[in-house]
């Protein structure tokens, strides 16, 4: 890939080649309407609108005032750089708490996830997109929910028992799971498939093992699932948690395991071996049958008078891998971070956020071990319910 002019030569082959569609990617990532971003540059609405439509094409003086009001090369506007299809629209958990302007900021972040990702994979061979795509009845029920979330495990080879790492299995399958960044903090979280990639976004405010683990299934059951479904209706996210629900918790296996009364004692070593929070095995129990109306309403009421976190703290979520690897695998064969961000278009800021929201690595401290610390520390006291 030949790293793109830049300066003036960038914004001259720009004009000659320009891309309406990276210049709405451009505009909604800053989270502008179109009559805002003409403000900036001293346009009308009617050209910025003309110019995204194809209609029109920017002289090179215009490029270069659009670039530097969106904070993108002029390159970025240029022909040449993939763009995603997008065969369908995105699934929000929080479609509601959500404006356009944001859903579409969240939108285009994943294009330039998708064009970073593009641009790695001329270099590392990534894990082919394997997440099997299973058609649903007009009217599923439940069982038909289960069924479906029965055959994605098979069909991504998961044997029986807890999944040890939810991520890492859709990564495995050719998924890019990413963080939110902090210009999407009000989005939840939300899934898509960009061309043929699915990418999966969480919120990074949810620094809880098992919160991370049920998002991540719940947006495998829309990338499974939901490929022609219209987001955002309460029905499909209910759709989208009973297969979580099953992906996690398969009913032929946990039914035996989950108590018939309010014993949080058994409640915490369920969480602790299938992963997942005390109120999704409270849900859980309850929709199995092992618990009645009272005994879950009791269970709920109490977890809600205790707050976040829950008791029984798993960790930290699961981090992401597979760009953060891919980026490394790609500089132990000569070509540097840097080199992927001139090839890609994309402005070092913006393609470093993008790095930051695939990796959860942090330095680490090193410490003395012959050093005696000051105070002991107790284990979490898991008690907190009395049975």
């Amino acid at each position: 890939m030949p790293t793109p002019p830049r300066g003036s030569r960038g914004a001259e082959l720009a004009s000659r080649s320009f891309e309406p569609e990276a210049l709405t990617t451009a505009r909604q990532l800053r989270g502008l309407r179109k009559n805002e971003l003409a403000r900036k540059v001293d346009l009308t609405p009617a050209a910025v609108s003309q110019y995204e439509l194809g209609q029109s094409r920017p002289s090179a003086t215009v490029v270069a005032q659009l670039a530097m009001a969106l904070g993108v090369p002029a390159t970025f506007f240029a022909t040449g750089h993939p763009h995603p299809t997008v065969p369908s629209a995105a699934h929000f958990r929080s479609l509601r708490a959500t404006t356009q302007l944001q859903r579409d900021q969240a939108v285009a972040f994943g294009k330039i996830v998708w064009r970073l990702v593009t641009t790695v994979e001329h270099y590392v061979e990534l894990p082919p997109a394997a997440l099997p795509r299973l058609a649903l009845p007009a009217e599923p029920s439940r069982a038909d929910i289960a069924a479906v979330a029965r055959d994605a495990r098979d069909a991504m080879g998961v044997p029986s028992g807890p999944i040890p790492h939810v991520t890492r299995l859709l990564e495995a399958h050719g998924a890019v799971v990413l963080e939110l960044p902090a210009m999407s903090k009000r989005v939840d979280a939300f899934s898509h498939w960009y061309g043929s990639r699915p990418l999966v976004f969480r919120n990074p405010a949810k620094n809880d093992k098992a919160r991370s683990r049920f998002d991540a299934a719940h947006e495998a059951g829309h990338l499974v699932m939901h490929l022609d479904a219209e987001p955002g209706s309460r029905i499909v996210e209910n759709q989208a948690h009973d297969f979580a629900a099953e992906f996690l918790m398969p009913s032929a296996e946990i039914l035996a395991e989950l108590p018939h009364r309010l014993d949080w004692e058994a409640l915490y070593g369920l969480k602790r071996r299938w992963g997942t929070s005390l109120k999704a095995l409270v849900y859980r129990a309850h929709a199995l049958g092992a618990f009645r109306d009272t005994t879950y309403k009791r269970a709920m009421m109490m977890l809600s008078q205790h707050g976040d976190p829950e008791p029984c703290d798993l960790g930290p979520r699961e981090a992401p891998l597979l760009l953060e690897k891919a980026v490394r695998l790609c500089e132990e064969t000569g070509v540097s971070f840097d080199d992927l961000v001139s090839r890609s278009g994309l402005p070092f800021e913006l393609a470093n956020e993008v790095y930051a929201t695939a990796t959860m690595t942090r330095p680490r401290l090193a410490l003395d071990p012959s050093e005696e610390s000051e105070k002991s520390v107790t284990p979490e006291v898991l008690t907190l319910f009395p049975s």
